[in-house]
């Protein structure tokens, strides 16, 4: 299995520059994975906590408003009961003793009081202006009801001397002092022992703490006409009373709320490792330095009882402006650790996802990139073919793009060189055969000049028989013929050099067309002209340019016997190039004919209808103009040569400022 896994391995990743693309992509990939990860993780946990900040801002600012609520609610009851006609009227009797008037304050007290809407315990007691109890109403945090006893002195009571004093309304968080507490009988539930809580300032920030109370208090005075008679205290003790902290998280979602008596919690939601409330554990040391020693709030992190919170801490104060406790609002730190850590785990788990996915498209991708090599490869053995001298070898274009180009032209190139060796070889051809002929023509042209001479002597003879007669005849019409091929033959050995002039192409085309068609060859035979107008001056052999184009027009007229069209054309190709085009509609030529068709002595024509050099000539011409000729031709449809030739020839000038370029100038 494992080498089946290994041989598998190496088939896919064999090549090293596949390996080294599948692995640099999947490189790239991880980095930039990793990187962007790590930025969204850090810009979404800078996010999350900036939420979470704003979250607990909210938090605070819903908490104090339901804690400024629940005061402004005791301070509207102790308002209404001062203003009430039943505690006016009522007032100076009961003071002086009387049942009845103690009954009906007892009432009105347990009606304002008693409302469903109030939760958690709450007192309301009547005092003389001297600060004695009346007589007053509790009803505890297990909702006991119970009447305060009359005559105690709560003169000391603060917010009660400040109100009888100036004789106005007071509503704030206060220190409710043992002594009143033990007259409302809520002296036991104000007790809280003093739990050891890390990181918690040596000492307790009021010595109180653990056995007065905290709570909010309401004074409003009693006036008989404008006679301050007495007031009414109405208060809600905090000390072992969830039932504030509790609302508030309830109706927010707040996750923790505290009511801190100084730096003790007298009123949580915070848990313990326990599970129970954390009444009796202090704030840390950090935020008893900000919060109860400057007043300020604290926002930020915080250790609470035995974890970190995201807190905000509010200070508390009494109706003289003093810190007497703080206003806690909290989220669990671990609930957004946790939440952080599993966006963390998602978002490796998505990286490394992507990082592999990465890796298994990154190889189909490798192997399209690396494609190419394998032609640059093919390219390469064709190169060793060629220098081997196979010209016949080419590479097959798979690939696309650059690779492709250079495929292409690598093959175009062979294609030329191997069509540059057969010029190369068939103009070796003609210049051997050019020599050939000429050295054959010299010794043939005295010969058949003496028995044409001779023949002709005879054939004028007076007394030469009719029979003897048609023969000379014949003997002289075959010399004639004879004497046609020899002349062919110098004419094609004669193609040595050229006397460039600048010609009209289209001007010479245009007088040879004219001429040429008074011939009985021409007799059905229509020649068309589609002359570019714009053709630049040609720098060639007149006489020699001359011979090719009645060459090529005399080869169209024969291929057409029973008449037809020839067109003759010229056009610019690019900008130093013109092409003439001579078209005829006669049957066309086979493959084998176009290949042969410009080797000497080689004719389509009957036996006696031409030499086969006449093609030979006009190719011979044509390369001593450094031009190229091309034919093209199918069976049935007509033949079409193309010649193109360059505007301007290299060579030297001669006297009459003509270019003479010789055969040794050949390229």
């Amino acid at each position: 299995m494992i080498r089946f896994i290994w041989r598998s391995l190496k088939a896919l990743y064999g090549g090293p520059f596949q390996s080294t693309l599948v692995f640099s992509f999947t490189l790239i990939a991880a980095l930039t994975i990793a990187l962007g990860s790590w930025v969204i993780s850090k810009t979404i946990t800078a996010y999350l906590a900036e939420a979470m900040d704003e979250r607990v801002t909210q938090d605070i600012q819903c908490a104090k408003l339901f804690y400024r609520t629940k005061l402004e609610e005791l301070a509207l009851i102790a308002n209404q009961i001062s203003l009430s006609n039943t505690i006016i009227e009522s007032f100076l009797k009961a003071e002086e003793g009387d049942e009845i008037a103690l009954d009906r304050i007892l009432q009105k007290l347990s009606n304002a009081i008693s409302d469903d809407s109030l939760e958690g315990n709450r007192s309301v007691i009547l005092l003389d202006r001297e600060g004695r109890v009346i007589t007053g109403f509790v009803i505890d945090e297990a909702l006991n009801n119970r009447v305060v006893a009359r005559g105690t002195d709560w003169s000391d009571f603060n917010p009660v001397a400040s109100s009888l004093k100036e004789g106005v309304i007071l509503s704030a968080t206060e220190v409710i002092p043992v002594s009143v507490l033990e007259d409302a009988g809520l002296d036991d539930q104000a007790k809280i022992d003093l739990l050891h809580t890390s990181k918690a300032a040596p000492e307790p920030f009021d010595k109180r703490e653990g056995s007065a109370g905290l709570g909010i208090v309401a004074v409003s005075p009693i006036y008989l006409g404008k006679n301050l008679q007495g007031a009414v205290v109405v208060f809600h003790l905090f000390n072992n009373d969830f039932a504030l902290v509790d609302s508030i998280k309830t109706s927010t979602k707040i996750d923790t709320v505290t009511i801190f008596f100084g730096d003790l919690r007298v009123s949580t939601n915070v848990m313990n490792e326990s599970g129970e409330r954390a009444v009796g554990t202090r704030v840390s040391e950090e935020v008893h330095e900000v919060v109860l020693k400057k007043g300020n709030e604290y926002i930020g992190n915080a250790f609470v009882v035995n974890e970190n919170y995201i807190t905000r801490y509010e200070p508390l104060k009494d109706h003289q402006g003093n810190v007497v406790g703080i206003l806690y609002v909290g989220a669990r730190q671990q609930a957004f650790e946790n939440f952080l850590n599993t966006f963390r785990r998602r978002v490796a788990l998505v990286a490394l996802v992507t990082i592999l996915i990465t890796f298994v498209l990154a190889t189909p991708v490798s192997r399209v990139i690396t494609r190419p090599l394998k032609d640059l490869q093919a390219l390469a053995d064709t190169s060793r073919q060629v220098a081997d001298g196979d010209l016949n070898a080419r590479t097959p274009a798979t690939a696309g793009g650059e690779v492709g180009l250079l495929t292409e032209s690598f093959n175009d190139m062979l294609d030329t060189l191997q069509a540059t060796q057969k010029q190369l070889l068939q103009s070796e051809k003609l210049a051997s055969l050019g020599q050939l002929s000429a050295g054959i023509a010299h010794e043939l042209n005295n010969p058949l000049a003496t028995v044409l001479l001779l023949s002709d002597l005879l054939r004028r003879e007076d007394s030469l028989p009719e029979e003897a007669l048609k023969d000379v005849e014949i003997i002289v019409s075959e010399t004639e013929r004879c004497k046609g091929i020899v002349s062919s033959l110098l004419d094609f050995a004669r193609q040595h050099q050229v006397d460039a002039q600048e010609i009209d192409l289209n001007q010479l085309i245009r007088q040879i067309a004219e001429t040429e068609c008074r011939h009985t060859r021409y007799k059905n035979v229509r020649i068309r002209q589609e002359l570019d107008p714009g053709l630049p001056a040609l720098q060639a052999d007149p006489d020699q340019i001359q011979a090719m184009i009645i060459n090529l027009l005399s080869n169209a007229a024969d291929a057409m016997p029973e008449g037809g069209n020839i067109t003759l054309g010229t056009r610019m190709e690019g900008a130093t190039q013109i092409l003439f085009e001579i078209q005829d509609e006669g049957p066309g030529l086979t493959a084998e004919d176009q290949a042969k068709l410009f080797t000497p002595f080689y004719t389509t024509k009957p036996v006696g209808k031409g030499t086969g050099l006449g093609l030979s000539i006009v190719y011979g011409i044509i390369k001593m103009h450094r031009g190229q000729i091309e034919v093209d031709s199918q069976p049935g449809k007509g033949t079409v040569f193309t010649v193109t030739l360059p505007v301007k020839l290299p060579g030297f000038v001669n006297k009459d400022h003509n270019l003479i370029i010789g055969l040794d100038d050949e390229d």
